[in-house]
This record gives structure tokens, C-alpha cells and sequence, in this order.
């Protein structure tokens, strides 16, 4: 071969190869998602296989929705990778997850669950990484000040659940676990039964993870009375057992007067997959009052979700839509991908996430929240929970088997919960 000939082959191989290059970094090529774009990478914890609550849905959902998104071309063309973890229900299965996170480069983890707060935050915190849409289980979720949480957690469910039940319950009996978590539920119902002049709560602590309620649903159908009275339980996976041990109570303990005691609790220790399970329309839990955080599940405002879910997770039987924290994910990854977008950076950082959540920018969830901000005048401030920013909660009931609206729209519940001690 000539040098001529060799020259202009050389010239050849490398203009094809420059424009390659330049149809790549503009994401021409098929099959290219994020081009020149750096891949985001996140983390998702939950529980899974323990004996107290378990979450496997979460995780499921965020691996269908990077799939979705993927397929959509990435998160404003990065790649979307997700990494999930069991965090076992303990603090050093916790911890664990957020070494891991750090240690894999994970710019932020994004609708988890974790009652272990202390553990998972501090890893977080000295990495500068974000924890955006928790579950809302854990204090530190509404006081690190890089926790962007999506709802108002615990704390807006029980206090608007006591308004709630203050509404057509004589007296109520509250059956919560015996945890540091649970000695704060009391004072939250508290205050939502104090906002219709109502009498406080009887407080019955229970173990989380025992195998039956016998006697606490005794104490707590006895204490309630017969007329009007309410048993209302949040003890996460477990409710489901204390309902099993108030069911089979022995009839005249249950009935005395003819009338009937009605029974309560909040999303995420009662929802749609538990009712289904138990009976539909003829389960125990008919007629339930129960405080949501989102519009029940039948709502239009989660069809976007439901289409993702169908298409990318339909033989995943973890990922169900009614699940409060498959919707908790699928809100807080709407977040990531809507900050991410606001950043328009080729490469994304936890400093970044942070920085653009701190400075205001706003999230649309589609009616599913408030639009959600976390500048500090979004910060309602309550003692121990000063990160909130959406104090709405939602008042439904299970009606012939589906839980349904009680009354339509939000209920803001924010100066219930700044008024509990």
C-alpha cells in the first residue's frame, strides 16, 4: 500500500470514527440512552423476609421504574442504574445499606423504608448524600436536613387519623408497638382527637413481632366499650395479627349491648393488598376507618404509575399499585427525575441534588401530593419533625371491599401536628 493510499485511509477510519462519536454524544445512535451523559446511580432499601414489616415492593417498583425510564431514553439522557438493598429491619442491616450506597456511588438513596434512622443517616450525612421520599418511619427522615421526605410521615397520618375518629368514635383504644417510634404515637392522636374537644386515647403498647394479641385486644375491645367505641392498631405487618387475635375474641366480649365496636388504622398497617387477602368485601375490615397519605388507589391521578407497572413489572407480584410504598417509590423517584432534569448537567452529583432540592426547586407529582418544595419557608417546623413540607392526608374508608374516599380531596393536618407535646 502506498503512503498516499495509507494516508487517506487513516483520514477515512477517523472522520467515521469522529462522527460516530458525535452521533453517540447526541443519542442517535439506537439503542443510546444517555449518550455523552454520565449514568445516575441511586439506591433503594427496604425490608424483606423479617419478622416485623416488610417492603419488597419498594425496591421491585424502583427496578421496574428504571426500566421505564431507561426505555424512555434515561433521566434527561442518564442512564438510570438502581441499586437495592435488604435492610433486614435492624440498625446494622441499615447502616450496612448506606456504606454500600456510599461505597457504590450512589448520588442519592430514593424511596426507602427503614425504621433505623440513626443508622442509615449518619453514613448518608458524611457522604453528602441525599435521602429523598422515605417511607417516613423514622424521625431522623423529618430532622437530617439532607431528607427530602415526600409526605408527612407517621406523624400526619396518626394525628389526622385522631381527627378522623373523632368525627364517629364515643372512645378509642390505641394498640402501637412498644418501640421508641411507637411511645410517640399516643401524643399524636391526641392532638387530632383534641381538635373536636375529644377524650385522649387508651395507649396499650404491644410487642411489634409478637405471633398473636390476645390479650391486647381484649384490653383494647374492653376499654373502647360498646357503644361508639373504636379499636384503632398500628403495628405495621403485624396489624393483620392483632386483628386475627380481636376477631376471634370470645362474642359477648365483643358484643355486649348489640351494637358494635368499629376498627381502625392508618395506610401502611391497612391497605388494599391486606383487605384483598383477608376477605374482600366480607373481610374483618369492613368498615374500617383508615388515614391515607395519597388518594386511594382507584384514583386517576395513579394511572402514569399503573401504565409503568403494567408494562415493565406486570409478572413482579411484590409491585402492587395499591401499596403505600410502592406509591411512596414511585413519588419519590418522580422527584429524582424532575430534579435531575432541572440540573440539565452531564454529570449529576449528590452535591448537586442536594443543592437544587435546598433551593426550591418544584415538584409536580400529577395530584398524588402538594407540590412539593423544601426550601426552608416550606418547612412546617414541628417539634420533631421540622422537615415536613406536605401536611396533607387523606380520610378513606373500606367500603364492599375497596378502600374508598370518606371525603373528597386533602385534609391538611399541619397545625394538628404542630400542636401535639
Amino acid at each position: 500500500m502506498t503512503g498516499r493510499r495509507l494516508t487517506s485511509l487513516i483520514a477515512y477510519v477517523t472522520t467515521a470514527a469522529t462522527g460516530v462519536s458525535l452521533l453517540t454524544g447526541c443519542g442517535v445512535l439506537p439503542g443510546a440512552t444517555g449518550g455523552s451523559r454520565e449514568p445516575v446511580t441511586v439506591m433503594t432499601w427496604a425490608p424483606d423476609q423479617t419478622r416485623a414489616t416488610n417492603m419488597p415492593g419498594m425496591p421491585a417498583m424502583a427496578q421496574a421504574y428504571a426500566r421505564w425510564v431507561n426505555s424512555q431514553g434515561g433521566l434527561d439522557g442518564h442512564e438510570l442504574r438502581v441499586l437495592t438493598c435488604n435492610e433486614q429491619n435492624t440498625t446494622a442491616g441499615a447502616a450496612a445499606c448506606a456504606r454500600r450506597a456510599v461505597r457504590e456511588g450512589a448520588v442519592a438513596v430514593v424511596g426507602s423504608y427503614s425504621q433505623n434512622g440513626r443508622a442509615f443517616m449518619a453514613p448518608l450525612e458524611a457522604a453528602g448524600i441525599p435521602y429523598i421520599g422515605g417511607y417516613g418511619i423514622s424521625e431522623d427522615e423529618f430532622t437530617s436536613p439532607l431528607s427530602y421526605p415526600v409526605n408527612g410521615g407517621q406523624a400526619s397520618l396518626i394525628a389526622g387519623h385522631g381527627m378522623q375518629l373523632a368525627a364517629g368514635c364515643r372512645k378509642v383504644s390505641l394498640v402501637r408497638p412498644d418501640t421508641i417510634a411507637g411511645d410517640k404515637l399516643p401524643d399524636l392522636l391526641n392532638s387530632g382527637l383534641r381538635k373536636a374537644s375529644h377524650r385522649k386515647a387508651i395507649d396499650i403498647p404491644a410487642v411489634e413481632d409478637a405471633a398473636e394479641y390476645t390479650e391486647q385486644a381484649d384490653r383494647a375491645r374492653a376499654r373502647a366499650g360498646d357503644e361508639g367505641g373504636c379499636v384503632t392498631a398500628v403495628l405495621g405487618e403485624r396489624t393483620q395479627t392483632f386483628f386475627d387475635s380481636f376477631r376471634r375474641l370470645p362474642e359477648e366480649e365483643k358484643d355486649k349491648d348489640g351494637s358494635t365496636v368499629r376498627i381502625s388504622s392508618v395506610l401502611g398497617s391497612v391497605g388494599q393488598p391486606l383487605i384483598d387477602r383477608t376477605g374482600g368485601a366480607h373481610s374483618p375490615f369492613e368498615g374500617a376507618f383508615v388515614t391515607g397519605w395519597y388518594p386511594d388507589a382507584d384514583d386517576g391521578s395513579w394511572a402514569p404509575m399503573r401504565k409503568v407497572i403494567k408494562e415493565h413489572a406486570f409478572v413482579d407480584n411484590r409491585v402492587d399499585p395499591s401499596d403505600a410504598g410502592v406509591q411512596t417509590t414511585w413519588i419519590a423517584y418522580t422527584v429524582l427525575k424532575q430534579v435531575v432534569e432541572s440540573l440539565d448537567s452531564d454529570r449529576v452529583t449528590a452535591v448537586q441534588l442536594s443543592h437544587a432540592l435546598d433551593n426550591g426547586v418544584r415538584i409536580d407529582t400529577g395530584g398524588l401530593t402538594p407540590a412539593l418544595r423544601w426550601r426552608y419557608d416550606d418547612l412546617l417546623g414541628a417539634p420533631g419533625f421540622p422537615r415536613i413540607v406536605n401536611h396533607d392526608v387523606t380520610f378513606q374508608v373500606v367500603r364492599q371491599g375497596r378502600l374508598v374516599a370518606q371525603k373528597p380531596g386533602f385534609v391538611d393536618v399541619g397545625e394538628t401536628v404542630l400542636a401535639a407535646p
